[in-house]
């Protein structure tokens, strides 16, 4: 699964969004995913759920969530979706989120060897958040993307398939 390719292939980037809550964040997050059939409408509910009784665990760094759930969630094909939003909004723990990267792995071990090093790597890279927030279009976040594969994260993982 690759992250360019993905992003490309569901037309799952969208940038300078608005939501009132965490919830509808997440919505707007998984929405592409949705409409390119890479996730069932009961992914986000899921998501949700998860959240209720786990807290926000896909918050993987200051100003950034990467939220997804279970495989049989919904997932029926491996995918990614990033949305910016113009204001952050709040995570039930107070953390406050801007940029959004949902994850749709039909297995977990997708999810941890080729899913983490790719988003890792572009996470990585220095004022990652600020440079995407300030991305006018997805050409702009798929050029970070072709940067951020010069990232040790990624040294021995084939992203070609």
């Amino acid at each position: 699964m690759n992250l360019k390719q993905a992003f490309i292939d569901n037309d799952s980037i969208r940038l300078g969004l608005s939501a009132e809550s965490w919830q509808e964040a997440v919505k707007l997050s998984v929405d592409p995913l949705i409409e390119s059939g890479a996730v069932l409408e009961e992914y986000y509910q899921a998501i949700i759920d998860s959240t209720e009784e786990y807290g926000p665990y896909y918050i993987l760094m200051p100003g950034m969530a990467m939220p997804h759930a279970r495989p049989e969630a919904g997932v029926q094909r491996d995918a990614f979706s990033l949305i910016t939003l113009t204001n952050p909004v709040v995570f039930p723990d107070g953390k406050e989120v801007q940029v959004l990267l949902a994850l749709a792995a039909t297995s977990s071990d997708i999810h941890t060897t080729v899913a983490i090093p790719q988003i890792i790597a572009l996470f990585d890279m220095e004022n990652s958040i600020d440079r995407l927030l300030a991305c006018q279009s997805s050409e702009d976040v798929l050029a970070l993307v072709e940067e951020s594969k010069n990232s040790p994260y990624l040294e021995g993982l084939d992203l070609e398939s």
